[in-house]
C-alpha cells in the first residue's frame, strides 16, 4: 500500500512539473522578412505567452535606429484553455520603414510579468539597394505610395476564359497590414457586357491571416460577384474603389522636447489618412457557343430539368385550364426565355405568369416556374403537344434538349356554347349578354294599325347593334392579339403599372423595417421602368445607357441628375450601415415617385 502511495506522489509531482512547463512564459521577437529593401517597409511582432496575460505591465520596445515607425505598437492577444488551464498571448506589433543601407540590429524588446523582466533576443536586418527616399519627411504622395504597398485590394475571377452565358465568379479581397477603419464605397466595378448577380450579399468584414507573396496580411473577403457574359470577345471587369482610413502613428514634427515625450508609445499618437484603393482590372475571353443548336435553342447554359402539370383533363368549351412548367437547375435563371407553347386549333392563350425563385450562392442556382392560362373555345378532343427547352451545358459541352409531357383535354359542349362566336373571348362574351337582347321567334303575331310604321327604331337597333358590337370586338381582338405578338409593345404600355406594383412592395418592406428588401424593390422599380419605357434588355441594361437614351429623348439634365442619384442611393445601400439608410428610406421613396411620375409625362407618349 505504501509503495502504491509513493508511485501516486511521484505521478503527481510528475504532472505538476509538465503542467508548468506546458504553460510556462516566454517573450520572443520575430519579423516578417530579414532582408528588406531600401524604401520597402516590414513587419516585426513581439510575442508574450503565459498563462495569464492580464498580469502583463511596462511593455518597453527598442529604438528601432536606422529605421522609420510608420505604425505601431497595435496589440492583438488570443486565448486557449487545454485541460483545464487557460492560457494566452499578447503580441505588439510594428510597421517599420528601411531608410538607409546596411547591416542593423534591432535591440530586446522588455516586459514585466508577475514582477519578473522578460526580454526578447535582438533581430538582425539587412536593408539591401531598393527604392530610394529623397528625404527623411515624405511628401504625402509618397506616404499614400508607402501605405498603397500595405493596404489593397485584390480581384480573382475562378476562370478568364469561358464559352458565353457560361457562370464566372468574381471575389474581392481587403489585404492590410495597417489598422484601418471603416472602409467606404467610392466606385463600383463596371461589368460591361455581363449580367450580374451579387453572391450573398457582406454585411460584416471579417479578418483572418493569410500569406500574400511570401507575406503576412489580415485578410477580408468584401464582395463577390456572379457574372454571365452576354456577349462574346474580350470583356473587361472595371476596378473597385474603395476609400479607406488608415491609422498610422503620427510623425514628429520637429526636435521638441514636448515632441519626444508625447511621442512615447504609452500615449499611442495616431492620425488617419484616407486612401484611395482600386482593385486590378479582369480581362474574360468570351468564346462563342459551338454551332448546331437545335431550333428550340435561346441561351440558357448551365444545367436544367424540367417538369410540367396541368390542372385538368376533362373541360367545357370557355371553361380554362392551367399548363404549369418548371424549370430549375443551375445557371442564369432570370435570363431564361420561356418556352413556346403550340396549342391546336380550337384553344386560346393568354399571357403567362412567371415566378422566379434565385439562390445566389456561389453557383446560382434556382427554378423559373410559368403558368399558361389556357381556355378551349370548341368541343373535341384535343392534344397539347410537348413544350421544348434546349439549354447548353458547358461541363458536357453539349445541348441538351428537354421536352415536357403530351396532354390529351377533352373538350365539352359548353352550355351556352350556343350563343358565343368562337373568335370572341370572355370579355368579349361579357358585352354581348349584357347588351344584345335576342329576337323572339315564337308566339307572337304582327298587327297593323293605321299610321304607324312597320318597322320600328328598335329593328334597327336590334339588326345593327350586332354587327357594331362584332367589329369592336375585332378590332379589341386584333388589337390585343397585335400587343401579345409583341412583347417589347407590351412591356412599353405597362412600364409605369409594373413600377407602381414594386413601389407598393417596397412600400410594405419599409413598413416591416425591411431595409434591404425595400432598397432592392425601390431599384427593381426605377430599372424595370428604365427597361421597358426605353426597350432596353435586362442583359444589357445599365444605368449610363439608360441616361443616354433619356438624353437622346430630350429629358432635362436636371431629371437625368435625379434618376441617377436614386440609382446610386439604391446600390450604395447594400454596402450602408443600416441604420443610416433607414433614415434615408422614406424621403428616397418619395423621390423615387417624382422622378417616375416625371418621367413618365416627359417619355409617355414617345416610342
Amino acid at each position: 500500500m505504501l509503495k502504491i502511495n509513493y508511485i501516486k506522489i511521484l505521478s503527481f509531482i510528475f504532472l505538476l512539473i509538465t503542467t508548468n512547463n506546458l504553460f510556462s512564459q516566454k517573450f520572443t521577437a520575430s519579423v516578417d522578412r530579414t532582408i528588406v529593401g531600401e524604401g520597402e517597409q516590414f513587419q516585426i511582432d513581439f510575442i508574450f505567452e503565459g498563462s495569464d496575460i492580464n498580469n502583463i505591465s511596462n511593455f518597453i520596445p527598442p529604438s528601432f535606429n536606422g529605421f522609420r515607425i510608420l505604425t505601431g505598437p497595435n496589440q492583438s492577444s488570443s486565448m486557449t484553455i487545454i485541460n483545464g488551464r487557460t492560457s494566452g498571448s499578447l503580441t505588439f506589433s510594428y510597421i517599420l520603414l528601411a531608410q538607409n543601407l546596411g547591416e542593423f540590429t534591432i535591440g530586446s524588446a522588455s516586459i514585466t510579468y508577475e514582477g519578473k523582466k522578460y526580454s526578447t533576443q535582438p533581430l538582425k536586418i539587412k536593408v539591401e539597394k531598393g527604392v530610394q527616399r529623397q528625404s527623411n519627411h515624405s511628401s504625402n504622395s509618397n506616404v499614400k505610395e508607402d501605405l498603397s504597398k500595405n493596404v489593397f485590394i485584390i480581384a480573382e475571377a475562378n476562370k478568364t476564359k469561358v464559352l458565353q452565358g457560361e457562370q464566372i465568379t468574381v471575389t474581392y479581397k481587403l489585404y492590410t497590414k495597417l489598422n484601418i477603419a471603416s472602409p467606404q464605397i467610392s466606385k463600383l466595378p463596371s461589368y460591361e457586357g455581363f449580367w450580374a448577380e451579387e453572391i450573398q450579399p457582406i454585411k460584416q468584414i471579417n479578418f483572418d491571416l493569410e500569406m500574400f507573396r511570401g507575406e503576412r496580411y489580415r485578410v477580408a473577403k468584401i464582395k463577390q460577384v456572379a457574372l454571365f457574359p452576354t456577349k462574346t470577345g474580350m470583356l473587361n471587369v472595371t476596378p473597385f474603389e474603395l476609400n479607406i482610413p488608415v491609422i498610422v502613428k503620427k510623425k514628429r514634427t520637429g526636435n521638441d522636447l514636448f515632441d519626444d515625450f508625447f511621442n512615447d508609445s504609452f500615449f499611442n499618437r495616431t492620425e488617419t489618412i484616407d486612401l484611395l484603393s482600386k482593385s486590378n482590372t479582369i480581362k474574360v475571353q468570351v468564346d462563342p457557343l459551338p454551332s448546331g443548336a437545335p431550333a428550340s435553342f435561346s441561351g440558357a447554359v448551365g444545367n436544367f430539368s424540367m417538369k410540367s402539370e396541368i390542372d385538368k383533363k376533362d373541360v367545357a368549351t370557355n371553361e380554362s385550364l392551367r399548363l404549369r412548367i418548371n424549370i430549375s437547375g443551375s445557371g442564369n435563371i432570370k435570363l431564361l426565355n420561356i418556352p413556346q407553347l403550340q396549342l391546336p386549333a380550337g384553344f386560346e392563350k393568354y399571357e403567362p405568369k412567371v415566378i422566379e425563385n434565385i439562390n445566389n450562392g456561389a453557383i446560382v442556382s434556382g427554378q423559373k416556374i410559368i403558368d399558361y392560362l389556357i381556355i378551349p373555345r370548341s368541343p373535341g378532343v384535343k392534344e397539347i403537344p410537348p413544350v421544348e427547352f434546349t439549354f447548353f451545358n458547358p461541363s458536357t459541352k453539349k445541348y441538351v434538349t428537354l421536352k415536357s409531357e403530351a396532354y390529351r383535354i377533352n373538350v365539352k359542349k359548353g352550355a351556352s356554347d350556343e350563343f358565343v362566336s368562337q373568335s370572341f373571348d370572355k370579355e368579349d362574351i361579357k358585352i354581348l349578354s349584357e347588351d344584345i337582347r335576342y329576337i323572339k321567334t315564337k308566339d307572337f303575331q304582327l298587327e297593323l294599325k293605321p299610321e304607324i310604321t312597320l318597322i320600328k327604331n328598335w329593328f334597327w337597333f336590334a339588326t345593327i347593334s350586332p354587327i357594331i358590337l362584332l367589329a369592336g370586338a375585332l378590332i379589341i381582338k386584333q388589337r390585343r392579339d397585335k400587343l401579345y405578338g409583341n412583347i417589347q409593345l407590351m412591356k412599353y404600355q405597362k412600364a409605369e403599372k409594373e413600377a407602381r406594383k414594386r413601389l407598393k412592395l417596397a412600400k410594405a418592406a419599409l413598413e416591416k423595417l425591411q431595409t434591404s428588401n425595400f432598397y432592392n424593390e425601390l431599384s427593381l422599380a426605377l430599372y424595370g421602368y428604365l427597361e421597358d419605357k426605353l426597350t432596353i434588355q435586362r442583359s444589357e441594361f445599365t444605368i449610363d445607357l439608360a441616361i443616354e437614351k433619356l438624353r437622346n429623348k430630350n429629358v432635362s439634365e436636371e431629371l437625368l441628375q435625379r434618376v441617377k442619384n436614386v440609382a446610386d442611393k439604391c446600390v450604395f445601400a447594400r454596402y450602408a450601415p443600416q441604420a443610416e439608410m433607414q433614415m434615408q428610406a422614406d424621403d428616397l421613396y418619395e423621390e423615387t415617385i417624382k422622378v417616375i411620375v416625371e418621367l413618365d409625362s416627359r417619355i409617355g407618349g414617345k416610342k
